[in-house]
């Protein structure tokens, strides 16, 4: 994978859980500025989601914990613990940020 195809792939999951947050009408403030995606949920929590250029990775920083992601066929699976993206934040944001967050 080139930058280019990079930066495309990371914009899309950046808009995706844009969109999922946007539906799901829960109180998430969604901020995106400079590639660094910042998600602040309505009990204080926040996880930051950003991308890593030179390693091709999408990195996630919780309260618990930190992963990085990187894309293993059409999913962005953590590099240590084998956990997909989307239902990380997924699980995270219920456990974390006592909502749900379908993404």
């Amino acid at each position: 994978m080139n930058d280019s195809e990079f930066h495309a792939l990371a914009d899309a999951i950046y808009e995706h859980i844009e969109a999922r947050i946007d539906e799901s009408g829960e109180d998430i403030e969604c901020e995106t500025v400079g590639g660094v995606m910042n998600l602040t949920f309505e009990n204080g929590v926040q996880f930051v989601i950003n991308r890593q250029e030179p390693l091709h990775q999408i990195w996630l920083a919780t309260r618990e914990n930190g992963h990085h992601f990187a894309l293993e066929g059409d999913k962005w699976i953590d590099n240590r613990q084998g956990h997909e993206l989307l239902s990380w934040i997924s699980l995270q944001a219920k456990r974390q940020g006592d909502v749900e967050l379908p993404l």
